[in-house]
């Protein structure tokens, strides 16, 4: 082979792997970036999925308020019903409807706050009046007006109570 055709190859191979070199640079960061962006998506991703079982739970909670409502009325209609009425069928079958209700909403994972005889909370407790009580200590709560309830650990309605003074 002459000389001058070598020279030609040699400077044609040094070009391709220059070329090469430059190449493989660019792979390098493309699959950084790619990596980075799919790093990004998997993150975004998982805020999303949070985002939206956050949003679920908000709408859950709104209509368990709904229900707790419903089941206060059906405690203080149970308080009320006359001695002659308390056997009747038609008030078991109420009283019935009653468990059915509060099964569904442990099953849900709502369970009722720890009130009576307790310490004041104000995380769990909304005072509605202080009041004296000769055997209660000063904070100790009283009565409970209305039951506090919590939705998976996390309060879904203070419980309204009265606190010793």
């Amino acid at each position: 082979m002459p000389e001058k055709e070598k020279k030609e190859l040699n400077l044609n191979i040094k070009e391709l792997q220059k070329k090469l070199e430059e190449c493989q640079k660019l792979q390098k960061e493309y699959l950084a970036g790619w990596q980075r962006a799919r790093a990004d998506f998997l993150n975004y991703k998982k805020e999303e999925l949070k985002r939206m079982e956050e949003l679920v739970n908000l709408a859950k909670s709104k209509i368990f308020l709904k229900f707790l409502s419903i089941l206060d009325n059906l405690e203080r209609a149970k308080a009320l019903i006359p001695e002659d009425l308390k056997n009747s069928d038609w008030v078991k079958g109420i009283f019935q409807i009653e468990n059915q209700l509060r099964n569904f909403l442990k099953e849900e994972g709502i369970e009722e706050i720890k009130t009576e005889g307790e310490h004041f909370d104000p995380n769990f407790h909304e005072a509605v009046e202080e009041v004296e009580a000769k055997d209660k200590k000063p904070g100790q709560i009283v009565e409970v007006l209305e039951k506090g309830y919590l939705l998976n650990g996390q309060l879904l309605r203070p419980a309204k109570v009265r606190v010793a003074k």
